[in-house]
């Protein structure tokens, strides 16, 4: 019976110290998680207000929320373990569940987006942009075209003829131009007045393909971080079962 309570504390204490090191491990990834949906969300914000669904947006909070609740239980874990409290455990375990459907959820989400994003951008994109730049209320489109156009040099959705359709275009109140001054290569005011290629940048795809490309690259790091972290997990989940039932067996 001694020999037996040995084993059992000796293996107590190893899968302590495993589930320690596992939650110094899952505090940082946590932390990486916040990161990500944070950066997101201050960083690559611009272009959410040009995307008809909010499901890029809705993946950014996801991983913002599960990374605040994995550095809380994080913590919570650490002292489950040592305080070798089994109804802390238990919430701890029950934490583990909710973050880890949290991450799969995110992760799939991006990937479905991932399969829809070029049918959304291709119905869509052109309307905003021809539709809302430079309209009252909508400034936040229009810095979002400025910015797409500049940082990506390229001009209109499909090409620069599509502004011929914008309404700002059409109302006179574009002083002349044919194109926004976003379009040009060297920006100053009136620039837009000439669309020649000289003078305006003329992409190949237009700013459709370059959007597409920008979002399915951040896509992709959404859907790996929330998945990775989500398999990660799943180890924890073991180590804390494995705790569990031992602090069960002691008990008796």
């Amino acid at each position: 019976m001694g020999e037996f309570s040995e084993k059992a504390t000796c293996g107590t204490v190893c899968l302590k110290y495993l589930l320690f090191t596992f939650n110094c491990c899952f505090w940082l990834a946590g932390l990486a998680v916040m990161a990500v949906g944070i950066w997101t969300l201050a960083l690559k914000s611009d272009y959410i207000s040009l995307l008809a669904s909010g499901t890029y947006l809705a993946t950014a909070y996801i991983l913002v929320v599960a990374g605040v609740v994995v550095m809380v239980t994080g913590v919570l874990g650490c002292c489950a373990t040592f305080k070798e409290r089994r109804n802390l455990l238990r919430l701890y375990f029950i934490l583990l569940l909710i973050i880890f459907l949290l991450e799969i959820i995110a992760g799939v989400l991006a990937y479905i987006y991932y399969q829809q994003l070029n049918t959304e951008l291709k119905e869509n994109l052109k309307d905003t942009m021809t539709k809302q730049y430079r309209q009252p209320g909508h400034e936040g489109v229009t810095s979002a075209v400025d910015r797409l156009q500049q940082e990506f040099h390229c001009c209109g959705s499909n090409n620069s003829q599509d502004w011929r359709d914008s309404e700002w275009i059409r109302s006179g109140q574009a002083g002349g131009r044919v194109v926004p001054d976003s379009c040009c290569k060297t920006v100053v005011p009136g620039c837009g007045q000439r669309d020649h290629a000289s003078n305006i940048y003329k992409v190949e795809g237009g700013c459709i393909t370059k959007l597409e490309t920008f979002i399915q690259e951040h896509l992709r790091v959404i859907g790996a971080v929330g998945v990775g972290i989500a398999c990660v997990q799943v180890f924890g989940m073991a180590f804390t079962c494995c705790l569990y039932k031992s602090l069960k067996l002691e008990h008796y």
